[in-house]
């Protein structure tokens, strides 16, 4: 039987946009309700004045943005895996869709060889933060492990620029790190693979995991329909910073222009020198591990697990989602 395959097409156009929307602080209790009452726009934002989004990069607010339509790619991002050159790869699927060029990056996860790959850039930060990006998974594509995600850094310079990365399980310091990713969440298999979008998050007031640890807590809508397969979908979130040490840090994401979710209370930080400098765009197929459920386990296998390189996860709720990345 020939190894499994998970793959990924995404990014043909890809920006991050940097602005100061006006929009008031609320509670931050109830969070999953507050995108029927958020003032964030829907369908009218700053890419809705670039056709295909041609032209975007110059914008003034427009930190980076890359098509992957001229010359190598590799050279506009600062890091990049690939393991043996099998992950990434540069496709043309213009025939599927007017919204993407001539050339988008897949990135193929191959179970037993590879967990998928990707690539990541470090910029000057701002308050706000919008990334935006198109992606399609391929109709064979499985649940996701890892996907695209902002992380927050001590600084751009020497080992300082690398301490958003690592610490799965590990609750961050308010002044070393934090870090959210838009990506797909199965809930158990319950959902279609590869399942519905949310954000899965680490800071520093983040709610502690059944098996003692602190996986990444998840931030989802109350209701969404299964991510559909084979089709182009255009992704957007953003992120706003907190006064350092005080609740009033946002987060939101928008697929295909509406807006999903909104939250808002968020203490992302304690230090004025912690900003979210850093994005990979990366596609994270599954590891071989079991799967377990910490619900339906004792103490002691939980710990048997974790020494063998287990998932753990919890049961799903609104803002508590907690599971292994």
């Amino acid at each position: 039987m020939p190894p499994k395959k998970l793959v990924l097409t995404c990014a043909t156009l890809l920006a991050w946009i940097v602005c100061s929307p006006g929009f008031g602080q609320e509670s931050s209790k109830n969070r999953a309700k507050l995108a029927a009452q958020s003032r964030l726009p829907s369908r009218s934002g700053l890419a809705a004045k670039f056709r295909g989004d041609k032209g975007i990069a110059s914008h003034p607010a427009v930190i980076f943005a890359d098509s992957f339509e001229e010359g190598d790619y590799r050279s506009r991002w600062d890091s990049c895996r690939d393991t043996d050159e099998k992950v990434l790869s540069l496709v043309d699927d213009s025939a599927s869709s007017p919204v993407v060029g001539h050339k988008s990056l897949r990135v193929e996860a191959t179970l037993g060889q590879n967990t998928g790959g990707g690539v990541t850039k470090w910029f000057e930060s701002s308050e706000t933060v919008f990334i935006r990006f198109y992606t399609k998974f391929d109709v064979t594509c499985d649940y996701v492990h890892h996907f695209c995600t902002l992380r927050a850094n001590k600084s751009l310079q020497g080992k300082d620029r690398w301490s958003g990365f690592g610490g799965a399980g590990l609750k961050p310091l308010g002044d070393e790190r934090f870090s959210t990713a838009l990506e797909p969440w199965g809930n158990w298999a319950r959902w279609s693979p590869p399942g519905r979008w949310n954000f899965y998050s680490y800071w520093h007031e983040m709610q502690e995991s059944p098996d003692g640890n602190y996986w990444g807590n998840g931030f989802r809508p109350e209701s969404q329909e299964d991510i559909q397969r084979g089709r182009w979908i255009c992704c957007e979130f953003m992120v706003k910073h907190n006064t350092p040490g005080k609740p009033d840090g946002q987060q939101a994401f928008w697929i295909d222009g509406d807006l999903r979710g909104h939250w808002q209370g968020i203490n992302w930080r304690t230090s004025a020198t912690l900003w979210a400098n850093a994005f990979t765009l990366v596609f994270n197929g599954p590891v071989l591990r079991c799967l377990v459920r910490p619900d339906r386990c004792t103490g002691e296998q939980l710990r048997r697990c974790r020494n063998r390189r287990c998932w753990s996860r919890s049961s799903s709720s609104d803002r508590s989602r907690s599971s292994p990345r």
